[in-house]
This record gives structure tokens, C-alpha cells and sequence, in this order.
């Protein structure tokens, strides 16, 4: 439970507005307590769905990684610049797989002293990683395509076909793996990568058709400066909403000014609602902290639980540490309920 003590702590470093926060810490904290324990199921589960990601993970990263292999020499030996890409891509989808999985056993170390949140922000991380690697790659993609067709070069398309072919059974086994796990950020930023290079193979198949029916190898190029600017879009996608996360950026279905008026109008005895600041650990956890300014003679607990049951009624499994004050309308006691809103 170190984190709501944490995180409460560092909130009133801010936003002090007197004595009134530290009479009333205890108290909001004790009462906290019972929902971190309902917060912990959560945990568990989530370990459930990491268990059945972590296996289909490091089952795609073998297959990924044997067909590089296949892959680059086919390349090497057709001279087609689609095989070489797509091989290029299973290299770097053969890390990012592997980035996914350790993220993934990382993050399901338990909260301690130095990560009281635990480290489940790890396969956000990863998944940032992924997605600049996906926005590199389809830069490099387009790069090598515009050069090959200044340049052409022969390309022996039987070879292709063969090794495009049988990299389209791989990668669609891969994808295959992946698309039934649960659905994260971590997973869909390597599910992306895979996605990329089933379209990869797809487009390295059309080429190799056209080039042994007509002989025209630009389509090669061409098909592989496409398939890497539908990559470029999953990429951007991913980088921005990570980064979201990384930020600190609210949770984007949220909107902290409503919150903040509802919790006010439908919770009786809350003069207002201030500091309320949200966040993500991952993007399945959302954390919030927010100060509730009570009107007078409200019961503080009876006030803390029913804030408790409208955020859990709203956003489900939420990590909120909720700080209680009570003001007596005199003087400069009213400050706090200024912020109301």
C-alpha cells in the first residue's frame, strides 16, 4: 500500500492549503485502504491474461526468428529488394517481440520500496519502442524503394515466390498467436510489427506474380514502398498513444472539468472538487488523486465511500487516493472551495 501514502504525500508538496490537509490525511488514507485491497484483485488477473501474452510472445519470436534466417538468404540469392525488406522487417519484429516478452515478465514483478506502482509501465516503454521502430523502418522501406527504382536491378522471380510464399505461412502462423491474446498496448505494438510483415510477404507474392508474367520489376519497389506506408500508419498509432502514457497524459476517455462537476452534483455533502489530476500506469489502469472539500457536518467517511463507489461505478478497477477536506465557511477557511470546480 506504500503508493497511496506516496502519492499523497507528493500531492500535498504542491498543493497545501494549510493545516487542514495534515489533520485529515490519516483518516483519508485509513479509509483508503479497503480499496486498495480491492485494487489488488485486479493485479491478479491481469497476471492471468500476462501469462497466456508471455507464451504466445515467445512462441511467434521463434517462428519470426527461424524464418529471418530462410528469409535473408532467399533474398541474398533472388536479388529482390521486397525479400530483403521483409527480412529486414523480421529482424527488427524478431526484437520487438523480444522486447514485448521481457517487458512483459518484467512488469509482472511485484510493487517494492523503489517501484511502489510496480513495473507494469515497462511494456508501455516497450510498446514506445516498437512503434518508433515500425516509423523507422517504413522510412527506410520507402527509402530503398525510390533507389530501386532509379536503379532497377534483375530480380529472379521463382525464388522470390518460394520464399515470399513460405514467409506468408509464417507470419500469418505468428499473427495468428498474437491476435487472440489480450488485447494491450505492449502487444498490439508487436502484433504490428507481425501485421506488417504478413502485408509484407503479401505484397512480395504480388511482385514475384507480375515479375514472372511480365518481367516488370519495378512492381517490386513499388509493392514494398506501399506495404511500408501502411506500416508507417499502425506505427504512428501506437508511438502516440504510449507516449500518452508515458507523459502522464490523462486517460483519454476522461475528462477531469466533468468528473470533477459530477462527483460534485452527485455526491451528497461535497462542496467541490480540486487538484484532481489522472493518469495511466498502463493503458488497462488508470490512477487518479483529486482533494474533496466537504460541506459542514458531512460524515467524512460516509462522503469518502460513496466518492469511492461513483469513481468504481465509472471507471471500474480505478487506483484513487481521495484527500478530505472539511472547511467551516469563515475567513479564509472558504479557500480550498474556491477551487471547486
Amino acid at each position: 500500500m506504500g503508493q497511496h501514502h506516496d502519492h499523497a504525500g507528493h500531492d500535498h508538496d504542491h498543493h497545501d492549503h494549510g493545516h487542514d490537509h495534515a489533520a485529515h490525511a490519516p483518516k483519508a488514507h485509513k479509509h483508503d485502504h479497503g480499496h486498495g485491497h480491492s485494487h489488488g484483485h485486479g493485479h491478479g488477473h491481469h497476471h492471468h491474461h500476462g501469462s497466456s501474452n508471455e507464451t504466445r510472445l515467445a512462441l511467434a519470436l521463434a517462428i519470426t526468428a527461424i524464418f529471418m534466417v530462410v528469409e535473408v538468404i532467399g533474398g541474398w540469392f533472388s536479388g529482390s529488394l521486397a525479400l530483403i525488406a521483409d527480412a529486414v522487417h523480421m529482424l527488427t519484429d524478431a526484437a520487438s517481440l523480444a522486447l514485448a516478452l521481457v517487458a512483459l515478465r518484467v512488469a509482472k514483478r511485484p510493487a517494492d520500496a523503489l517501484f511502489s506502482y510496480g513495473q507494469a509501465r515497462y511494456e508501455v516503454l516497450a510498446a514506445f519502442v516498437n512503434g518508433l521502430a515500425l516509423l523507422l523502418l517504413s522510412g527506410w522501406i520507402v527509402f530503398e524503394s525510390i533507389q530501386r527504382l532509379l536503379a532497377p536491378a534483375p530480380v529472379i522471380g521463382s525464388t522470390m515466390l518460394l520464399i515470399a510464399s513460405l514467409g506468408f505461412i509464417a507470419n500469418l502462423a505468428s499473427f495468428l498467436v498474437l491476435r487472440d491474446g489480450e488485447d494491450t498496448l505492449n502487444l498490439r505494438g508487436a502484433m504490428l510489427h507481425v501485421l506488417g510483415d504478413l502485408l509484407g510477404s503479401a505484397a512480395a507474392i504480388a511482385a514475384a506474380l507480375v515479375i514472372l508474367a511480365t518481367g516488370w520489376t519495378p512492381i517490386d519497389p513499388i509493392l514494398s514502398a506501399f506495404v511500408a506506408l501502411l506500416i508507417l500508419k499502425g506505427g504512428w498509432r501506437v508511438t502516440r498513444e504510449s507516449a500518452h502514457i508515458l507523459l502522464e497524459g490523462a486517460p483519454r476517455d476522461l475528462d477531469t472539468g466533468a468528473l470533477s462537476h459530477d462527483l460534485a452534483a452527485s455526491v451528497p455533502g461535497v462542496a467541490g472538487i480540486h487538484h484532481l489530476h489522472a493518469w495511466s500506469l498502463t493503458d488497462k489502469r488508470p490512477v487518479m488523486t483529486l482533494h474533496a472539500v466537504l460541506d459542514e457536518g458531512t460524515d467524512r467517511d460516509i462522503a469518502l465511500g460513496a466518492i469511492q463507489q461513483r469513481l468504481k461505478a465509472q471507471f471500474g478497477d480505478v487506483h484513487a487516493t481521495v484527500q478530505i477536506e472539511q472547511v467551516a465557511c469563515a475567513g479564509d477557511g472558504c479557500a480550498p472551495a474556491a477551487h471547486k470546480h
